[in-house]
C-alpha cells in the first residue's frame, strides 16, 4: 500500500477524531478487478513472511478487527487467510461474556488469546467491546468504562514491548449499506441464521454507537498500537485494504528464518 493510502486509514495518535473525516464507500482510487488480483498477489507475501515469522519464534502480530454489524469482519478474515498455511494463524472470535470469564477482569479471557511467538492472531470483536457495547448499552456506569481507555492503552504498550505488534482496524460501513446487508440476510434462507431481532435494536443506537467508536479509536490509537479506519461498504476495497496493511506491519517487523544447524550444507539424504 502506499504511504500516501496508509495515512489516509491510519488515525493519528493524540490528534481529534472524527469518523466524518472518513468515507465508508472510498475506494482509495481502486478498481475493482486490479484490487482482485492484487489481493491475490498480497496473500502470496504475507504467506511468505509468516513462515518467517513462525520459524523465527520471536515476536508476534495481533490484528483486531471491530465493526457495526454485518461490515464484514468474517469475510474479511476468510478472505485474507484463504489459501494460507493455518498454522500461523489464529482467529479468536469474542462474545457476551460466560462462565469464568464474568468472574475475571473484562482483560483477562482477552489476555489468554493473545498470539503466541510465531502466529499471527487476528480478533473478531476484542476487549474494546468493553468501551462500546457496556458504554452504549448501560451495561455498566461511564465511572467504570470510562477507565478503561487508559488500560487498554497500558494492555497494548505491554503486548508491543513483550514482542506482540499490534494492528486494528475499524471496518467502517454505512448504515444504509449495512441496512442493505441485514436485509439480504433476512431475505436469504442461507444468511438467515446471522440475523437477530436485536440487530434491528442496535440500528436505533447508530449515533450513540459511532461516538462510542469515535472516542474508542480516538483515545487508544497510539504509535505503537494504530488504528485504521478501513473503508467497508465495498467488499473488495476492505479485503485489499485490511491485507495490505497486515503486509505493512510485517514487512517492517522483517522476520528472518534461523540459522540452520552446523554440518548441514552437503548433506545427501539417501
Amino acid at each position: 500500500m502506499a504511504n500516501d493510502t496508509l495515512a489516509s486509514l491510519r488515525v493519528a495518535p493524540a490528534k481529534p477524531f472524527s469518523l466524518r473525516q472518513h468515507d465508508p464507500g472510498d475506494t482509495l482510487g481502486w478498481n475493482k478487478e486490479a484490487a482482485e488480483t492484487e489481493l491475490e498477489a498480497v496473500k502470496l507475501r504475507l504467506d511468505a513472511l509468516q513462515v518467517r515469522l513462525f520459524a523465527e519464534e520471536r515476536r508476534s502480530v495481533l490484528l483486531v478487527l471491530q465493526a457495526m454489524d454485518a461490515a464484514g469482519k468474517d469475510g474479511t478474515i476468510r478472505n485474507i487467510l484463504s489459501g494460507l498455511n493455518p498454522a500461523g494463524f489464529h482467529v479468536t472470535g469474542f462474545g457476551v461474556p460466560g462462565g469464568p470469564e464474568t468472574q475475571h477482569d473484562y482483560l483477562w479471557r482477552v489476555h489468554e488469546m493473545v498470539p503466541r511467538k510465531g502466529v499471527i492472531g487476528i480478533f473478531n470483536r476484542s476487549h474494546y467491546e468493553d468501551v462500546l457495547v457496556v458504554r452504549v448499552k448501560n451495561f455498566v456506569p461511564r465511572s467504570v468504562w470510562s477507565k478503561r481507555f487508559d488500560h487498554i492503552r497500558d494492555f497494548e504498550r505491554m503486548l508491543g514491548d513483550e514482542g506482540t505488534t499490534v494492528v486494528k482496524c475499524f471496518l467502517y460501513v454505512s448504515k444504509d449499506e449495512q441496512r442493505e446487508r441485514l436485509q439480504e440476510r433476512v431475505d436469504d434462507p442461507e444468511k438467515r441464521w446471522k440475523f437477530r431481532l436485536g440487530d434491528l435494536d442496535d440500528r436505533t443506537l447508530w449515533p450513540k454507537y459511532q461516538k462510542a467508536y469515535e472516542d474508542a479509536i480516538g483515545r487508544t490509537s497510539t504509535a505503537a498500537a494504530p488504528w485504521y479506519v478501513v473503508p467497508a461498504d465495498r467488499n473488495w476495497v476492505r479485503n485489499l485494504a485490511v491485507a495490505k496493511i497486515l503486509l505493512h506491519h510485517l514487512e517492517r517487523l522483517d522476520p528472518q528464518l534461523p540459522e540452520p544447524e552446523e554440518g548441514i550444507e552437503g548433506v545427501v539424504v539417501r
